[in-house]
């Protein structure tokens, strides 16, 4: 796991309020964020007072009020969210929890884990707000199709579907 789930609704919130973003910064509701999300507005709540008090996020009270991005999508790092929820210790200490681990004293499994430390915080680093919102938008299914998701019961040979009621 590369980041705790409070860290996963703040990354997902942050994303929301990037699809939303446009040349400013526009407010978005807290239950508005929740809904979209499916996440629970409690916690929801804690986790962007969290980015608020990071620096990532705006807020403003009242019945206009919302929360908005500090910056431009394109320059908030995932890495900068999961500092903010969760730090960035493991990233840097020790994978068995020995006080002295490094390339001159490793432990058992510094060379194994140090190449995968790095390539998570490579890729936290390296990837943005505007990025995660615009692989959220292609995976979107297009809303001009019709829906045919929806699973059809198979066609028994008297032409009555399985399931669909009635004695066999």
């Amino acid at each position: 796991m590369i980041y705790s789930s409070a860290c996963e609704y703040a990354i997902r919130a942050a994303t929301h309020l990037a699809r939303r973003y446009q040349d400013s910064a526009e407010m978005i509701k807290l239950r508005d964020i929740a809904e979209a999300e499916g996440l629970p507005s409690p916690f929801l709540s804690t986790i962007l007072t969290r980015l608020v008090d990071a620096g990532i996020l705006g807020s403003a009270r009242g019945p206009t009020g919302g929360y908005f991005l500090q910056r431009p999508p394109s320059e908030i790092s995932l890495f900068e969210i999961r500092a903010a929820m969760d730090g960035e210790a493991d990233l840097e200490s020790c994978a068995v929890g020995l006080a002295v681990c490094s390339d001159t004293s490793p432990c058992p499994l510094h060379e194994t884990w140090k190449p995968i430390r790095e390539g998570i915080r490579k890729y936290l680093e390296s990837t943005s707000l505007e990025s995660m919102a615009a692989a959220v938008e292609r995976k979107q299914p297009d809303r001009s199709e019709p829906d045919t998701s929806a699973t059809l019961l198979p066609v028994r040979e008297e032409g009555r579907a399985e399931g669909a009621g009635g004695a066999s």
